[in-house]
């Protein structure tokens, strides 16, 4: 399974969204689009995607940016991945 692959089921999971996110691309806006996500659930999915990738997230690297579009979560993971 790829990363964006991933990235969806988790959000998925987090999100109750019931197999939504198995129609998204990497250009689907998650804030402000996805009623689910809101600043409760964000401490969720930053929880998850630490316990999922094994990777920590400062404070500092969170910001709306981050959780624009499931392309920009996505290549927010690969690049923690690759550090």
């Amino acid at each position: 399974m790829n990363v964006a692959d991933q990235v969806k089921a988790l959000l998925d999971s987090v999100l109750q969204l019931h197999g939504r996110p198995d129609k998204w691309n990497e250009d689907t806006a998650l804030l402000g689009n996805v009623p689910e996500l809101d600043s409760m659930s964000v401490v969720g999915i930053i929880t998850a995607l630490e316990d999922e990738f094994e990777f920590s997230i400062s404070d500092d690297e969170i910001d709306g940016e981050l959780f624009a579009t499931l392309g920009s979560l996505t290549r927010f993971v690969e690049q923690k991945l690759a550090a």
